[in-house]
């Protein structure tokens, strides 16, 4: 496993633009294939102020991650909008070092994110990287799944 801070060897952290973006959408739907967003709302996240996005690129170049994160302008928090690990490249510590390089980008004490009840990958890496949930959404998602908020306090 990873440090926050480290990657494997070939593995790269960088600013996603409006060029990825149908890497992204065909990421979006592999990983989420009930929930991904529509090709307009990313382009509204690549378009949108104080909105973060980043990728990790795979050693054959490939798209391995993505996350899209942004700042709140009325609350000291950020919200990771969505992150997401290839399958091919899951179970790296991608994830891991993809949510912290975000945290750490939006620069904010607190960070929240919302995620399904049943995504038990996802609420155990939540977990280990230090959020907790602070509250449960009956019918969040449109199959009527319940989406529970998490929350990580940031030191300073």
């Amino acid at each position: 496993m990873t440090s926050p801070s480290s990657l494997p060897d070939g593995y790269r952290i960088t600013r996603a633009t409006l060029f990825d973006l149908r890497a992204v959408h065909d990421l979006e739907r592999r990983i989420f294939p009930r929930d991904a967003y529509p090709y307009a709302d990313l382009v509204l996240l690549f378009i949108a102020p104080r909105v973060t996005n980043l990728k990790i690129v795979a050693p054959d170049g490939s798209l391995a991650a993505f996350v899209s994160a942004i700042r709140s302008p009325l609350r000291a928090r950020g919200w990771i909008i969505t992150i997401g690990v290839h399958p091919a490249h899951q179970r790296r510590g991608l994830g891991r070092a993809l949510l912290a390089r975000a945290e750490q980008r939006l620069r904010e004490p607190a960070v929240r994110l919302t995620v399904r009840e049943g995504n038990v990958p996802a609420l155990t890496l939540y977990r280990h990287t230090g959020y907790t949930i602070v509250e449960r959404r009956p019918g969040y998602y449109r199959d009527g799944e319940a989406g529970l908020i998490m929350e990580k306090h940031i030191p300073s």
